[in-house]
């Protein structure tokens, strides 16, 4: 009998997408597409990443280890990445072709893959005056570039004033199908296509732009609740505010923005599952973003502050022969990805991945409450935490309109999230813990850690964040004494 041919691999990534912003997810119909491929496949509803900053979540992706085993945990620090096999030399190692568009924020290059449409950027896109795979395809794009940087990473009033044909996620998904039809056929391939999309600038031109303005979304929150959250939060509101007086009033317009955005990227979508369709390929297609927005809440824009599920939750999802219908609430993570393709495909899982493979997840089994009852996320650049009244030296200035939501107070000293159930423990390295009910309050504003009926529960959450950060803490296999392989069927006891 012969051999089953390998499915081709997509990877849709978009960057900063807040859950519960598709019809899908209980929002507007952003992204109608997408929603249609997963239904037929599976979509986890509790899906996290490892971290809300870019480039620590993407290492995760690639390596399946935690930003404390990986040690990438700024997003200027992706060539230290410590792993020991990470995903694209899985996949290369399985015979597939390796091809990649977008935006990367990662520690492969283009040397890594055999096609590479990039780099693009938030508001730059491929140098066109350079050669080779990665260079631009037409300077007549510079306007558009120009333009989004003088936005500075705001949010537009006006349609962007440049066509459709300019915006990223159209150029980046040329760059897919061009990929895709100079592959060699012969092979699997592997496609990884990235948007640098709905992240700041917040743009859009028409029709998106107008698209969502009626059905904006009411916010939970204002800056009124900042007085019992977080410090961080409130640090970096003084400082949205210092540099944009007034900017929070313009929070349905960012919405309306971002909405819009997510359509423009799924319109995108749409075109490159036609051409594959087209094909005829068996395709496995992974659906996921590294992390979330604010979108206004707390009278916030972008990320920067401490670990809400508005930034640490994900969309992600799987569709593809052998994978069921269903929607999925087992806790899972961005670093489960690395094994689950791993496992799929070749049956092996690297030493020195921390993920769970959710393959047996995809084929409708149950998921063992002891390794899917939880799950654990990490912050921080290290160091000891400021405060709230501390004002450092930074590497922007405290004069002027421009800012990084990613600097050293908001981001410094470390942080460790647990989610189990109903219930999110959060720790910072001074001590201070919150512990919020997320049914009953997902914006996670009151405090439980001091309630006297939550104390058990506090307990419990604690201990299994220090499993989790043990696990963390897993050593690559490379030393004189070899630590034993996590078996593929490991379970918690």
């Amino acid at each position: 009998m012969p051999e089953t041919p390998a499915p081709d691999v997509i990877v849709l990534m978009t960057d900063q997408q807040r859950v519960g912003c598709t019809a899908a997810q209980g929002g507007p119909d952003t992204m109608p597409r997408t929603d249609a491929l997963l239904a037929a496949g599976t979509r986890f509803e509790r899906a996290y990443t490892t971290s809300p900053v870019c480039v620590p979540a993407r290492t995760s992706l690639l390596t399946g280890r935690f930003p404390t085993a990986h040690r990438v945990r700024q997003n200027s620090t992706a060539a230290h990445a410590h792993y020991g096999t990470d995903l694209l030399e899985v996949l290369r190692g399985a015979g597939y072709s390796l091809h990649f568009s977008g935006k990367p924020h990662m520690h492969p290059g283009p040397q890594d893959f055999d096609t590479y449409t990039g780099p693009y950027f938030h508001d730059s896109g491929p140098d066109p005056t350079r050669s080779g795979p990665s260079a631009g395809d037409d300077e007549d794009h510079a306007g558009f570039e120009s333009w989004q940087r003088d936005l500075d990473h705001g949010v537009a009033n006006t349609p962007t004033p440049f066509p459709l044909a300019d915006q990223f996620p159209t150029r980046i998904v040329d760059g897919a199908l061009d990929a895709l039809e100079a592959a060699p056929r012969d092979h699997p391939r592997f496609l990884w296509v990235s948007f640098p999309e709905p992240h700041n600038p917040y743009q859009a031109p028409e029709p998106y732009f107008s698209m969502f303005e009626d059905e904006v979304p009411e916010r939970a929150t204002d800056a009124s609740v900042l007085d019992g959250m977080d410090w961080r939060f409130r640090w970096l509101h003084r400082l949205l505010e210092d540099k944009r007086p007034g900017s929070d009033r313009d929070w349905r317009r960012y919405r309306a923005n971002y909405l819009g955005m997510l359509r423009l990227i799924d319109d995108q979508i749409g075109r490159l599952l036609d051409a594959v369709a087209a094909g005829g390929r068996e395709t496995l297609v992974v659906v996921l973003s590294d992390h979330g927005d604010f979108t206004g809440e707390y009278g916030l824009q972008r990320k920067g502050a401490a670990m809400p599920d508005v930034l640490m939750r994900i969309p992600l999802g799987f569709a593809g022969p052998g994978i069921a219908s269903q929607v999925r609430d087992e806790p899972v993570s961005i670093i489960d990805v690395l094994p689950t393709l791993a496992e799929r495909l070749t049956g092996q899982i690297p030493a020195g991945v921390q993920g769970r493979s959710l393959d047996p997840l995809l084929r409708g089994e149950d998921a063992p409450a002891a390794e899917f009852g939880s799950i654990l996320g990490e912050l921080g650049y290290g160091g000891v935490s400021y405060t709230e009244t501390d004002r450092p030296p930074l590497h922007f200035p405290y004069e002027g309109a421009s800012f990084d939501e990613l600097n050293s107070v908001t981001l410094g000293g470390e942080m460790r999230m647990l989610v189990r159930g109903r219930h999110k423990l959060v720790v910072d390295d001074r001590g201070h813990d919150t512990l919020h009910d997320l049914e009953a309050d997902p914006f996670e504003i009151h405090d439980l850690a001091a309630d006297p009926g939550h104390q058990q529960v506090r307990a419990e959450l604690h201990r299994d964040l220090v499993r989790w950060m043990m696990r963390a803490a897993d050593d690559l296999p490379t030393g004189a004494y070899t630590p034993r392989t996590r078996p593929h069927n490991w379970r918690w006891a």
